[in-house]
């Protein structure tokens, strides 16, 4: 399992990388999902991946 945590603003990234926070679930800044380890969700993580912060449990 992953925990992906939303740890900066998405004001002033581009468009699809919105669209992707949106679809992982993350809307507020320090909301926390988690998730099963896969290649879709790790692409996701990868695109994103200086707004958030990504623990392994």
């Amino acid at each position: 399992m992953l925990k992906v945590k939303l740890i900066r603003s998405k004001i002033g990234c581009n468009p699809k990388q919105r669209k992707t926070l949106i679809a992982m679930g993350l809307r507020k800044i320090r909301q926390e999902r988690s998730f099963e380890d896969n290649l879709v969700i790790r692409g996701m993580i990868n695109k994103v991946s200086h707004l958030v912060e990504v623990t392994e449990s």
